[in-house]
C-alpha cells in the first residue's frame, strides 16, 4: 500500500495570505501565527504574500482571485466572525466557508479555511492566542502541507494544472 502526505516544509513555495481587517484586535494575531510558520518552515519573506480585505464576507473573492493567479502554491485565509445579537453572524459564516470552499475547487489549489466562527471575543482570543492554539498557524501548517502533497501527486501524473495553465485560463484568445 502506497501513502501519500505532504511535508511541512515551506521552502521554495509561494502563499498568499488574505485576512479580514474586521475584528483586527484578532485578525492581528492570526496572521502573525500563520506568517511565524511558515517562515519558520522556509517561507521567504518574497514568498509570502498578504492582502487585507474589509471582512469575512470579502475574503472568498480575493482568495480565488490569488488562487487562479498562478502565482503561490497555496492560500490562506484568515478572518473572525463573533456572534452577535442578530443572524448576520450565520450569514457571513456560511457564506465566508463556501466561497473559500469554492475557491479551492474552482482553482484547483489549497485554499485553507481559517476563519473563526466564536460565539464570543474571549473564545476568539482564545484560538488567536498562543502558537499552540493559534488557529491563523495551524492554517498555515496545513497550506504547507497541503501545497506539497498538491505537488507530489502532480508529480505522479494528477491532474492539477501547472502554474501556466492557471495563469492562461483566464486570458483572452487573440
Amino acid at each position: 500500500m502506497k501513502t501519500f502526505e505532504g511535508q511541512l516544509d515551506a521552502g521554495g513555495l509561494r502563499f498568499g495570505i488574505v485576512v479580514g481587517k474586521y475584528n483586527e484586535f484578532v485578525t492581528t494575531r492570526l496572521l502573525a501565527g500563520a506568517v511565524d510558520v511558515l517562515t519558520k518552515a522556509g517561507a521567504g519573506d518574497q514568498a509570502i504574500e498578504v492582502v487585507r480585505v474589509p471582512g469575512a464576507f470579502e475574503i472568498p473573492l480575493v482568495a480565488r482571485r490569488m488562487a487562479q493567479s498562478g502565482r503561490f502554491d497555496a492560500v490562506v485565509c484568515l478572518g473572525a466572525v463573533i456572534r452577535g445579537e442578530t443572524s448576520h453572524f450565520e450569514y457571513i459564516s456560511a457564506e465566508a466557508s463556501r466561497g473559500i470552499a469554492q475557491a479551492a475547487w474552482e482553482s484547483n489549489l489549497p485554499v485553507i479555511f481559517g476563519v473563526l466562527t466564536t460565539d464570543t471575543v474571549e473564545q476568539a482570543l482564545e484560538r488567536a492566542g498562543a502558537p499552540e492554539r493559534n488557529k491563523g498557524a495551524e492554517a498555515a501548517r496545513t497550506a504547507i502541507e497541503m501545497a506539497n502533497l498538491m505537488k507530489r501527486l502532480q508529480a505522479r501524473g494528477g491532474k492539477q494544472p501547472g502554474r501556466n495553465a492557471r495563469r492562461d485560463r483566464g486570458r483572452k484568445k487573440r
